[in-house]
């Protein structure tokens, strides 16, 4: 029952896309500092290599390697897939985090939005894990199981659209896929989770959390009344990919600090006062 028992993640590889910043990198964070061995990806390869060298830095028991990697295309997948073969014949953790977005208002949303956002967020996230399943099967074992862990938005439990509509359905998509290829992958000791996010510091959020005054404001309309922190992160990965977590699949993990559970105003508020 101890956590170096629980959560402790020595001797297991995992594979981060988008994890040179924001979510992605916070999660790298969680997974290094717990004693594994982590790759982290995305189409900036300077970015992924520069955070490699600064989590090395940090002293953790576990180790970073950055390099380039693209979901949005067939062929970007491809390579993507040969590169983590080159570099291990096993994976104990994917996580699905590359993602991006488009706000604009309604009426003005362009057709465009909807293929890009749909392409990266769900095609390329289904595509990665079937590519990437033989090595997550050669590292599964029924005490253990290969985990993957699919970054999804409280913006797709919701109905938020706030401007993001292609992102919003996207999110509601990978909810879905992730609880379809829990179901499916059991049977092959692997578990599937998703993280459903609320507003955390990001470049893609950076609108609403890169000035301290707006983040605040921001973060006081969150109910627990602050935006995520890298540690609430960092521990649910933790979490779903340790021990601990060996026997939860299927699950949407809230981290929205209880947007997921908002209802609008209390319907009899003023039949109280």
């Amino acid at each position: 029952m101890t956590p170096d028992l629980l959560f402790s993640l020595a001797g297991k590889t995992a594979m981060v896309t988008g994890g040179a910043t924001g979510v992605g990198r916070m999660a790298a964070e969680g997974l290094v500092a717990a004693g594994a061995h982590v790759f982290i990806a995305s189409r900036k390869i300077a970015a992924c290599e520069r955070a490699a060298e600064e989590l090395n830095a940090l002293g953790y028991d576990g180790k970073v390697e950055g390099f380039g990697g693209d979901v949005g295309t067939e062929e970007g997948i491809s390579a993507l897939t040969a590169e983590v073969e080159k570099r291990t014949d096993r994976l104990h953790i994917l996580m699905n985090n590359a993602g991006t977005s488009w706000g604009m208002p309604l009426g003005e949303f362009p057709y465009a939005a909807w293929d890009r956002i749909m392409r990266v967020n769900v095609t390329g996230l289904f595509q990665l894990t079937q590519s990437l399943l033989p090595l997550l099967e050669r590292a599964a074992s029924d005490d253990n199981p290969a985990r993957v862990v699919n970054v999804g938005s409280v913006m797709g439990e919701t109905p938020h659209g706030d401007r993001a509509y292609s992102y919003a359905a996207s999110k509601a998509a990978v909810h879905h896929l992730t609880r379809i290829l829990a179901k499916e992958l059991a049977e092959r000791r692997i578990t599937v989770n998703a993280l459903a996010p609320g507003p955390f510091v990001s470049k893609m959020t950076a609108f609403a959390t890169a000035d301290e005054d707006v983040r605040s404001r921001v973060g006081a309309q969150v109910p627990l009344g602050r935006v995520g922190r890298p540690g609430d992160m960092a521990a649910a990965m933790q979490f779903l990919c340790g021990y601990g977590g060996s026997y939860v699949t299927g699950a949407i993990l809230p981290v929205s600090g209880g947007i997921n559970v908002e209802t609008g105003p209390d319907l009899f508020r003023e039949a109280y006062e």
